[in-house]
């Protein structure tokens, strides 16, 4: 395993058969939107390396059938103020109370300043593997394994459904609803790269996504909700209280794609990855983790 750098993992790409006649060349080609001149800068930094860990130059002849190797940089990449923490560790699992507006691992603008690599850095461990992810714009629990040979016992709890979700959010009421209720559906991609949909019930495709809802309280024409989601498609409890007509309080996604601003600290996502609890594969312990951070009713007016 090559070794992270900085909290930071090394990306890999595959290399094919093909016509080009140096490394660099394919590396061009294979990301139009990464200029020769910032490949060579990283090839000079040993940035981009084989499987063994030797650095690649530019001019080096190309060789298919192997993959290469690169750590990925954000040019001037804009610090964030969202704070996460550490909610209980072990020496099996960290569990961290992710804010609003911090994404959980590397993805395209945030690289450093994400989760996993923050907490990389903090507690020193550069072999810290997320075990699940949630939304940038969603706060609340996330699971971490200290052991990437544990990971898959984990994960396939998740697979297996056999990890219980409770997510709190706010949205508008509607009092010809009545719940609790539960939302069942077919999740397809939707008409933007951003954008998942339900489909038709008409085409007759088979549902994979189901969410369990209830009121917890009402504020004037709002209300807290408990979601508990069966499934774990993508986007699922944001496209499922959209299509009730109960869109979450600070989406920008759904049921609408606004353009892309500056995150608004005040009009954060009102959706919140409460608590989760599941049966430890390894130790075979009850686990329970639940946020602390609390979701806020808008002011009056």
């Amino acid at each position: 395993m090559l070794p992270v750098r900085d909290g930071v993992g090394a990306s890999q790409v595959a290399l094919p058969p093909g016509r080009w006649a140096c490394m660099l060349d394919f590396l061009v080609e294979r990301f139009p939107a990464i200029p020769a001149s910032d490949w060579l800068v990283r090839m000079a930094a040993g940035d981009v390396v084989d499987a063994e860990g030797q650095a690649v130059t530019p001019g080096q002849a190309y060789a298919p059938h192997g993959k290469l190797y690169y750590y990925r940089t954000v040019a001037d990449e804009a610090p964030s103020d969202a704070r996460a923490w550490v909610l209980f560790e072990d020496e099996l699992l960290v569990a961290a109370d992710k804010p609003h507006f911090l994404a959980v691992t590397p993805s395209g603008r945030y690289l450093q300043e994400t989760l996993l690599v923050r907490l990389r850095r903090q507690l020193g461990e550069p072999t810290l593997t997320p075990l699940h992810r949630i939304d940038r714009d969603t706060a609340g629990v996330v699971l971490f394994a200290r052991h990437p040979s544990l990971c898959a016992g984990y994960q396939a709890l998740f697979a297996g459904r056999q990890v219980a979700k409770q997510y709190q959010a706010i949205a508008p009421v509607d009092p010809r609803l009545r719940f609790p209720l539960s939302r069942i559906s077919t999740l397809v991609a939707g008409d933007h790269f951003m954008r998942m949909r339900e489909a038709d019930a008409s085409d007759g495709a088979t549902p994979n996504a189901q969410t369990d809802i209830d009121l917890m309280e009402r504020q004037g024409p709002w209300a807290r909700y408990r979601l508990r989601p069966a499934t774990g498609k993508r986007h699922q409890l944001r496209v499922h209280m959209a299509a009730l007509g109960l869109p979450i309080l600070g989406d920008r996604i759904y049921p609408a794609l606004a353009a892309r601003g500056a995150d608004d600290a005040a009009n954060p996502l009102r959706l919140l990855a409460e608590s989760i609890a599941f049966r430890d594969p390894v130790s075979g312990k009850d686990r329970h983790f639940a946020s602390s951070r609390q979701l806020h009713f808008p002011l009056p007016g």
